[in-house]
């Protein structure tokens, strides 16, 4: 097996046509950094004359030789060039002269195709641009140019969408048109479908209307948060969606609802205000996993107690406390079973004895509770898009943030493969 096989091999390099010499890898100082090199030369003859198009002959010949230094992929943690002499020919039927091609690098380029490959693909993981540019001996402003053109193999597809969406937004960017994002994916496979700029409702009616009418009512679910406009866009552009408002939405509502009481009477009650502050989360806590039997010391009552007993304590302080306890633990019974008209009449029946708070959890509750029940009727939700949010969050974070959305967006979308990225 000849060394010019090892090598191609090495530099992943496919063009059979770029033969290397005897000492094909030197050691030598680029720019100040310790670098590997490998020589080589690019020759073949070519079919027709580059410029003219005449066919080859006797007077096409050849006319020497163009050295490119091409970065390629780091090699045991070296920066890894390539010095390239490419065949120079001159044609004269029409008195010109051009440089062989080759594969391995685009026209009028000195980074490798596989140094660009190996940039997207890096892109997906939660890592900086800047420290990305490090690692491949490239400027910044090269990874953007990169990640730009990887965006352009996905493309949404304006005759289709998933049978089961859903609705979420993001924090934007500062020069995107509105203060939040709009970002929409299939709940049964956690693709993305695509990421608006604006999530204010004519933006998204606009982009919406871009699908055909049979894409838009092939729609059967969509799951969002409380936020009404997209209950208008919904009832406007999917006539035959069900509206599916997410679990996590109504946990959080009841919670905070909760809370805030706690706080309330924590304030008003000084002399156990540490008790209060202390043991906030046996509030919350699901009924099934609180202690029933062990007892521990507790600094703040000074003796051995169970967690049933301190829960029992602090709500014998307050009955508004007590009722929007007892409440939010019902909703959390009703929602873990499934039962909607359970749900209901405990919403009726406790309305009164509860807090100000939870009657504004309630009111709120009573507004969406027809989409409330298609939340116990179907087993979809927005999880699968908040774990995206979140990744998208870390990604701004690592960056220290971002200024253009369009680039933005493309680094989600890469991040989340989205893109067919074509190897050299």
């Amino acid at each position: 097996m000849s060394h010019n096989h090892s090598i191609h091999n090495l530099l992943n390099i496919k063009d059979q046509n770029i033969i290397f010499d005897e000492n094909f890898c030197t050691d030598e100082t680029v720019k100040g950094i310790q670098s590997k090199v490998f020589h080589g030369t690019l020759t073949y003859q070519p079919e027709a004359c580059y410029v003219c198009g005449h066919a080859f002959d006797a007077q096409i010949i050849k006319h020497g030789f163009k050295t490119s230094v091409i970065k390629m992929p780091s090699i045991s943690g070296f920066h890894t060039y390539l010095k390239l002499r490419k065949q120079r020919y001159f044609c004269k039927h029409c008195h010109s002269t051009f440089t062989l091609k080759t594969n391995v690098v685009a026209k009028n380029c000195c980074i490798s195709n596989n140094t660009k490959v190996a940039i997207a693909l890096q892109a997906k993981e939660k890592i900086s641009e800047k420290d990305i540019a490090k690692h491949h001996n490239v400027s910044h402003s090269t990874v953007n140019r990169i990640i730009d053109s990887f965006y352009e193999y996905y493309k949404p597809n304006y005759n289709y969408l998933p049978k089961h969406l859903c609705f979420d937004e993001f924090k934007s960017v500062k020069s995107a048109a509105g203060a939040m994002s709009f970002i929409f994916c299939d709940s049964e496979t956690g693709k993305i479908v695509d990421i608006v700029e604006d999530r204010r409702l004519h933006v998204l009616k606009d982009y919406f209307l871009r699908y055909s009418k049979q894409a838009r009512h092939s729609v059967q679910t969509i799951v969002i948060d409380m936020y009404s406009p997209y209950i208008s866009l919904i009832q406007d552009i999917f006539p035959k969606a069900r509206i599916i408002i997410d679990k996590f939405h109504i946990f959080q509502l009841f919670s905070r609802a909760l809370n805030k009481t706690r706080i309330k009477v924590m304030n008003q009650n000084k002399k156990h205000y540490n008790k209060f502050k202390k043991y906030w989360k046996l509030l919350l806590k699901d009924r099934t996993k609180i202690n029933y039997t062990t007892y521990q010391y507790h600094r703040c009552f000074k003796k051995l107690m169970r967690e049933i007993d301190i829960i029992d304590y602090l709500l014998d302080l307050d009955p508004e406390l007590k009722a929007s306890y007892e409440l939010y633990h019902t909703m959390r019974y009703c929602m873990k079973t499934k039962d909607f008209n359970l749900l209901k009449k405990a919403l009726s029946n406790q309305q009164k004895n509860v807090s100000s708070y939870m009657k504004t959890a309630i009111k709120t509750i009573n507004k969406y509770i027809n989409y409330i029940e298609n939340t116990f009727n179907y087993d979809y939700n927005n999880g699968v898009l908040e774990g995206i949010n979140n990744k998208i969050k870390v990604i701004k974070r690592i960056a220290f943030g971002y200024r253009c959305f369009f680039h933005f967006k493309n680094r989600i979308l890469i991040t989340q493969n989205l893109t067919a990225i074509k190897k050299a």
